[in-house]
């Protein structure tokens, strides 16, 4: 360019690109976003995300109010980076955690990561085919945790699911073994998902159907990937399932093709903290995983260590804390479910059998063209019921984005909201009445449109 040539013309703005034109907000955060624009004086029950409300435990209190004490790392205030395979402490503490359980952690090998999230990413990008192909797909049970879609798509590997049905006693039925089987061929995939202790619909899958599950990943040689991150919360049964109990003996070939997410988030309290694990028995994938990893540096390393607290505790205090927990949660969820059913007759709503979730079903209740994402927005931008004097409205995620279906086939999602069992009791006690209350306003308005 010369000095007196004109400089080249600007564009208005570079290009994003095409993931980004696509991307919108998650199911679980709409709610949230489209309130966070409300100008009115309404309040909000947010039960759309499982921002658990209860504090950590104990252990893990003592070290957050510690971390600039004598026996504290950052004493001096210097936080250097941790190895990417994580502080032994943190490890152990995982380790401990799984033994409280009745797992045997002989033959584990764990890796901690920025929450179960990034775990996500990391088995996605070990176990599925190349970026950008349809090569060996990440296998879905429906309604599937929304992350798991979101990631994939982020790494460019696609996913296949096989959907279950909620029934009208609110129990949400797997699909065969036969038609889970016949997908597996078909579609050939890397990976099989499964959340035990479900996000996001509350139900327990037995022992049992884990080992059937696990005979098919053999059969079929693929991975099995199990989320256990609400392991522990379970209400109708005392058993702790978990696919770390299946031996040889019950499936042969099991060893070595296991993958677990845990995370410090649900059953420790301990959301924000962003500290979780990959575990698996295969020690190679192991090694990759870790190195894959190595790009991020490490986890957050005054998060890794308030959370070694655990592994200083007895498995008799830990069972313990899951027994108060599971108390705590099931009284709340059995609450919600019972007194929705007396105000909204013909309401489906899931067993509360795990996690911390519940879905409500509207398909028998509402208007033909009902719509749960739109419910769900008109709570948020300007629905409001009256609650102890004051204006209120429910925050919740429409599921519609947790199916997958082809184009123009129906989503069952249509007519169903997850709930999420994180505010207090007498906040969670307004949960049902709010929700009855915004529901009749809005197929009112919907018929008078």
């Amino acid at each position: 360019m010369t000095p007196h040539s004109d400089p080249p013309a600007r564009s208005k703005s570079p290009r994003i690109s095409d993931h980004f034109e696509r991307r919108r907000p998650s199911a679980i955060r709409v709610a949230g976003i489209r309130f966070a624009q409300r100008s009115d004086d309404t309040r909000a029950l947010n039960v759309a995300i499982g921002n658990v409300s209860l504090p950590m435990h104990p252990a893990m209190i003592r070290r957050a109010h510690d971390l600039g004490g004598p026996e504290s790392p950052f004493a001096e205030g210097v936080v250097r980076y941790t190895s990417t395979v994580g502080l032994d402490e943190t490890r152990d503490a995982f380790r401990n955690i799984l033994a409280s359980g009745g797992i045997d952690t002989a033959n584990l090998h764990i890796q901690i990561t920025d929450g179960g999230s990034q775990a996500m990413e990391l088995v996605i990008t070990g176990c599925c085919g190349p970026a950008g192909s349809t090569i060996r797909p990440l296998l879905l049970i429906d309604a599937a945790y929304t992350n798991y879609t979101a990631f994939a798509e982020r790494l460019g590997r696609a996913t296949v699911s096989v959907q279950r049905s909620l029934e009208p006693d609110g129990h949400f039925a797997l699909p065969s073994m036969e038609a889970i089987a016949a997908t597996l061929e078909r579609e050939n995939p890397g990976a099989m998902l499964v959340i035990p202790y479900d996000n996001p619909t509350g139900q327990l899958y037995s022992q049992e159907s884990l080992v059937d599950l696990a005979r098919l990943c053999v059969e079929h040689n693929v991975w099995l990937i199990t989320d256990e991150a609400y392991r522990e919360l379970h209400y109708s049964t005392d058993e702790t399932v978990s696919v770390w109990k299946i031996s040889e003996d019950e499936v042969p070939g099991i060893t070595g093709r296991r993958l677990g997410i845990e995370t410090s988030s649900k059953v420790w309290n301990a959301c924000g903290l962003r500290i979780g694990a990959l575990v698996t028995d295969n020690p190679e994938f192991h090694q990759r995983a870790v190195a894959e990893n190595t790009a991020g540096l490490c986890s957050n390393h005054i998060g890794q260590w308030i959370f070694g607290a655990l592994a200083h505790e007895s498995i008799a205090d830990l069972q313990q804390w899951y027994a108060d927990q599971r108390r705590y949660y099931s009284a709340m969820m059995t609450r919600l479910s019972t007194n929705l059913q007396e105000l909204l007759p013909g309401v489906i709503v899931s067993r509360p059998d795990a996690a911390l979730y519940s879905v409500v079903d509207v398909r028998d209740i509402a208007p033909p063209d009902f719509d749960a994402l739109a419910f769900v927005l008109w709570c948020a931008e300007e629905g409001a019921a009256e609650m102890d004097g004051d204006p209120w409205t429910l925050l919740t995620a429409p599921m519609a984005g947790f199916y997958h279906v082809p184009p123009g086939a129906p989503n069952p999602g249509r007519t169903q909201m997850r709930i999420a069992f994180v505010e207090e009791p007498d906040r969670m006690a307004k949960v049902a009445p709010l929700f009855a209350q915004l529901f009749g306003d809005y197929c009112r308005r919907i018929k008078d449109s």
